[in-house]
């Protein structure tokens, strides 16, 4: 036998030595990956919304153009007529006129009833954990479960409001048979599912705030409630300014709520009471005599209502935080 005592170990072979092309066509693919794959990341993201999202959009535009039948499938090119004959139409400012009543009487109290339930959450008590996750309760539970029972309890003969009107002696209310009454109902619906939503906005605004400041304004004297005010209300301004703009869009949009009130009929009551925007465009495109081109228009003309109504929050909330850095 050969003894390996001593034996020299083999050479390691050297890796050949990489050419100046080959570095540089590394180079390049290294930052191509970092310049051009974030942008392959999120691509699934815009082709699915171009698909589901920006087409449809677009589509509406070239479909209001029409006098389209959804049930023939026959269209003719009309221009502008449909939103003339929208515009001249009484019952489309009657659902105008409900949409913009029902967002006023529905966002005011929910905002300003948020934000007070916000300041007692964002204080020191007991089972502050499970107080905060019972206020949420409200908005995971189903729209079409809430118009359901919130129309059992506004019913006119047996419902539970009118019950307990009649125990203090006060005559029951026909809430589905009035205008202003049957808004009261639906925007008690919709402040019951979104209040709480919008108190932990709040919340979360508040615990960014130093707690050196109450400490501070505590010192000077001040109360919880002139702290609330003096302290707390302005530098949370850009996100109670936030939930304005929310409330807006989701207040014109409004539907599910009204339509279950209204036991699944989009005429939204006997004449018409209680019908928004949205269960108008509904009606006029799959129902009766099934406009399509007219329910795009509206839906157009609903569209640049929330374009409006988001300029205004926005320039008011740029004012806001620019006042703030001043």
């Amino acid at each position: 036998m050969t003894s390996v005592v001593g034996r020299a170990a083999p050479p390691r072979p050297v890796p050949p030595r990489s050419s100046p092309g080959h570095r540089q066509r590394s180079y390049r693919l290294g930052r191509w990956d970092l310049k051009y794959s974030p942008y392959l990341y999120i691509t699934p993201f815009f082709l699915l919304f171009g698909a589901f999202g920006l087409f449809p959009v677009l589509y509406t535009v070239y479909v209001s153009l029409f006098d389209y039948d959804l049930l023939s499938g026959t269209k003719k090119f009309i221009g502008l007529e449909n939103y003339r004959f929208v515009l001249a139409d009484t019952q489309f400012w009657n659902a105008v006129y409900n949409t913009v009543g029902m967002f006023v009487v529905s966002t005011v109290p929910q905002l300003i009833v948020a934000l007070m339930i916000a300041n007692l959450l964002n204080r020191q008590m007991r089972a502050r954990t499970l107080l905060r996750m019972g206020v949420v309760i409200p908005n995971i539970t189903s729209v079409a479960a809430v118009g359901i029972i919130f129309g059992l309890i506004f019913a006119d003969k047996y419902g539970l409001i009118n019950s307990l009107l009649g125990e203090i002696g006060l005559n029951p209310v026909a809430w589905r048979d009035s205008r202003y009454s049957s808004w009261i109902a639906i925007a008690t619906m919709v402040d019951w599912r979104w209040t709480g939503y919008n108190a932990l906005i709040y919340l979360g605004a508040m615990q960014a705030i130093p707690k050196d400041l109450y400490e501070s304004a505590s010192l000077d004297g001040a109360g919880n409630w002139r702290q609330f005010w003096t302290i707390t209300v302005p530098l949370i301004r850009p996100t109670i300014l936030f939930t304005i703009i929310i409330s807006t869009i989701g207040g014109l949009q409004l539907f599910t709520e009204p339509l279950m009130y209204g036991y699944g009929l989009p005429r939204g009551g006997t004449d018409h009471e209680y019908q928004t925007l949205a269960m108008y465009i509904y009606e006029r495109t799959f129902t009766g005599n099934f406009e399509y081109g007219v329910g795009a228009a509206m839906s157009w003309l609903l569209f640049l209502m929330i374009l409006i109504f988001a300029l205004v929050n926005f320039l008011a909330v740029r004012r806001s935080v620019k006042g703030a850095q001043q």
